[in-house]
């Protein structure tokens, strides 16, 4: 490694932030070049007898020695570690010497357990409905490795090229966990993707030398976008239900239609989010929740009405959301309700109202596709041509506007 100079640091703390009764845990600081690792020494602490300036448990009885002892106990063995790291001359940094203090090698590691410490590692980090399609994918490859391979787990160093592709042929012909959701070609390409970013784990924390997937690129199928036209918009937005679920359920769907924000943005909104924009009108400025991304939205009189109606309501209240919430899965089983009483034949889902926004909502009425990219927290402009491709009549209208205003000559002059 030349000659870098690798800094190494131990030591203790205690976080208050997750104590209770007068206690907290405590947690081994790991410090490598700058980068540090906590890990879990799972013991509870009286907040009273440690001393937050040492590091170290306060006072200087005789318990107190015997345990100051067990923690320079184990700062010896982190010590250790980093210099056997040296001796034999690996790469240090804080995934390695974090590992070896933890007794995990490169040669232990398994597909599962690699599954099992990403799922662990990130559960506090991704929303729970992402790291459950992650517990999902775990499930099919476990399903993979007994009916095809005839074992429980498999050590990374063998996962090759046809492991993958034998993967994806299994997932294709396999009954699906969901019964709601079938594998379909889009649904595999998800799974092996999910499967490509745990790999790609372990590849970074050097468990596996080769990386599989370098031959290996998930190909998706571009489905045509769903979203409703202007009739069959009306035809929910102005439907009487004299069922109360389906009522709340359609007005959140409208809701969305005309704000263009997701279920999960939706579901977070609360009366702090509505706020006076530069115009002097109100808006609704919040961050998405999948992207962190900063969302504007000036409220159209559709929307505004929407969050008007259920300002008393005892749902809002209780909650303290701006709207009454159902489960994503309820909602997209009360949608479909909704769309066999309209008589809508598209396969209705929450998603369907964001789609409706881009193009029916906006697009359609010829704003600018730059905005609709702001009003829908992209990223990048390439994100929303997706629905600029889809809209035929716009294209159609404009070049009937361009028709007109164009000079046309007179081809009798000469």
């Amino acid at each position: 490694m030349g000659n870098k100079v690798n800094t190494l640091g131990v030591g203790f703390l205690l976080k208050q932030s997750k104590g209770r009764n007068g206690q907290a845990p405590l947690y081994l600081r790991i410090t490598v070049n700058g980068k540090r690792a906590e890990i879990s020494l799972k013991t509870f602490v009286d907040i009273n007898k440690w001393d937050f300036n040492k590091g170290l448990y306060a006072g200087y009885t005789r318990e107190t020695q015997r345990l100051n002892t067990q923690l320079e106990q184990i700062k010896g063995h982190v010590v250790d570690c980093y210099h056997q790291l040296q001796a034999r001359r690996e790469i240090i940094t804080i995934d390695t010497v974090k590992n070896l203090y933890l007794g995990i090698e490169k040669s232990d590691f398994t597909l599962v357990k690699l599954f099992e410490y990403h799922n662990t590692e990130m559960k506090d980090i991704l929303r729970w409905g992402t790291l459950k399609n992650y517990f999902t994918t775990e499930k099919y490859i476990k399903r993979y490795l007994i009916k095809k391979h005839f074992i429980r787990d498999i050590p990374l160093s063998q996962l090759k090229y046809g492991f993958l592709t034998g993967f994806e042929k299994f997932m294709k012909e396999s009954e699906p966990i969901n019964p709601d959701n079938p594998c379909n070609h889009n649904t595999v390409m998800k799974h092996i993707e999910r499967l490509k970013k745990v790999i790609n784990l372990a590849v970074r924390n050097e468990w596996l030398e080769k990386d599989p997937f370098v031959k290996f690129k998930p190909k998706y199928i571009r489905k045509e976008i769903a979203y409703l036209d202007e009739d069959e918009l009306a035809r929910i937005q102005f439907k009487h239900f004299s069922i109360s679920r389906l009522d709340y359920v359609r007005d959140l769907f409208i809701f969305s239609c005309y704000t263009g924000l997701s279920y999960s943005d939706v579901c977070a909104l609360t009366s702090e989010n509505i706020q006076f924009g530069i115009d002097g009108n109100k808006w609704i400025i919040t961050y998405r929740i999948k992207t962190n991304q900063q969302v504007k939205v000036p409220i159209l009189p559709q929307a505004e009405e929407i969050i008007n109606k259920y300002q008393d309501n005892p749902r809002v209240e209780m909650s303290g959301k701006l709207l009454p919430i159902f489960t994503n899965q309820k909602m997209n089983s009360y949608l479909k309700e909704i769309a066999d009483l309209c008589d809508i034949q598209k396969y209705l889902t929450f998603h369907v109202a964001r789609h409706t926004f881009a193009t029916t909502v906006t697009l359609k009425n010829g704003v600018p596709i730059e905005s609709v990219s702001k009003l829908l927290g992209h990223r990048s402009i390439a994100t929303t041509q997706i629905y600029a491709k889809v809209i035929d009549t716009k294209l159609s209208h404009d070049m009937q506007r361009l028709r007109d205003v164009l000079p046309i000559k007179d081809r009798s002059v000469r």
